[in-house]
């Protein structure tokens, strides 16, 4: 129990410590712009993280400008996309504001190692693309691409839709019932106009017949 009790105590004396350390260090509005070094240039919208009261972060305007309150050596950490973070302490000054020029540095990621392929050495691949034909324009793309033999390719390979299958549907219903209107309509003899011509042939070579017996 009497251990428990030195443990609260400690705790207890250790939080109220850093409490009274905080209140009486130096309360300061903290202000500057961000750019970039060399160049100059503000760094918009960035970043800024006080590190040593509760993480707060702040962030800088289009223009780069920041203004904050926070404590006389606090640690001030600045993040950009593209930049590599900055980490600043602010100094003891006489007065009640201090403002920086925080200088930036532009973040450079070297890229992994390319290999080009299908060509086996860097030369082969620099003679391929120097000898590569681009004096096609546009329009000359278009006519080989809507060429017969491009069309028939690709429609080797394309599956159908719902709607070209339906109307393939459709095509082969209507030809079929059009070609069995024509085959009932040349198998029924009294519809078929040539058979009429044979019998009215026939009936009148028989009255023909008949008259030439009689006399």
């Amino acid at each position: 129990m009497k251990l428990l009790v030195s443990i609260l105590f400690a705790v207890f004396l250790f939080f109220y410590t850093s409490a009274l350390h905080a209140q009486e260090r130096k309360i300061i509005q903290y202000s500057g712009i961000v750019t970039t070094v060399g160049s100059g240039f503000p760094v918009g919208y960035a970043t800024a993280t006080n590190l040593s009261f509760r993480n707060e972060a702040f962030a800088a305007n289009n223009e780069g400008y920041f203004s904050f309150v926070a404590h006389v050596g606090d640690t001030i950490r600045f993040t950009s996309v593209g930049f590599d973070p900055l980490i600043v302490t602010i100094p003891e000054v006489p007065g009640d504001k201090y403002t920086a020029n925080i200088i930036m540095q532009n973040l450079v990621t070297e890229l992994p190692m390319v290999t080009p392929y299908p060509w086996a050495s860097i030369e082969e691949f620099n003679i391929a693309f120097m000898n590569l034909d681009v004096s096609e324009d546009n329009i000359v793309r278009v006519r080989r691409s809507l060429s017969y033999e491009s069309l028939a390719a690709m429609a080797a390979v394309m599956p159908r839709d719902g709607n070209e299958m339906r109307s393939i549907n459709n095509a082969q219903s209507f030809n079929t019932m059009n070609n069995k209107v024509i085959n009932q309509r040349y198998a029924n003899p009294l519809l078929n106009p040539f058979a009429w011509g044979s019998l009215i042939q026939q009936i009148t070579k028989g009255s023909q017949s008949r008259k030439s017996s009689s006399y």
